[in-house]
């Protein structure tokens, strides 16, 4: 077999071109609310996590930012009134990002049109069956290449 014709290089070409298709399709839904894609993401690990909380480091792991990129992420969120940084009492070098009202309100704002254009460019275009299967394939990948990003709320 000519190296060039290796199957897992088309698996990961269609990977790297849905992905970057789904993102054109859905980044206008979350621009129209002001928000980044990483600011959705950021917000919503946050709604999902027991008290609307996480530490600095777990929010930097799940959204595979730097420890700069995740304070920078949450001072911009901060400044915006969309979450806020309270000290871990149990440890003074640790802080927690904690989604505020104003936070939950943007994700409620937002959520209906992300939701529907998921539907549309992505989830409402596979059966059941095959978004069962995406799911638990995807699980599996990511556990084994980013395992510190395995969340309570999967």
């Amino acid at each position: 077999m000519d190296l060039f014709d290796d199957p897992r290089l088309t698996t990961m070409g269609l990977l790297f071109e849905a992905h970057a298709g789904l993102l054109a399709k859905l980044e206008p839904t979350w621009k129209r609310h002001g928000l980044s894609g990483l600011d959705l993401n950021a917000l919503m690990r946050l709604s999902r996590s027991p008290q609307r909380r996480l530490r600095m480091t777990d929010l930097a792991t799940q959204t595979a930012l730097s420890t700069s990129g995740v304070t920078r992420l949450v001072d911009r969120l901060a400044a915006a009134d969309l979450l806020r940084r309270e000290p871990d009492p149990a440890d003074r070098r640790s802080s927690y990002a904690i989604l505020t009202d104003a936070g939950e309100q943007r994700l409620h704002a937002v959520l209906p049109a992300y939701l529907a254009a998921i539907d549309q460019w992505f989830t409402g275009l596979l059966t059941p069956a095959q978004l069962d299967g995406l799911t638990a394939a995807l699980r599996i990948v990511r556990d084994a290449v980013n395992p510190e990003a395995t969340s309570r709320t999967d």
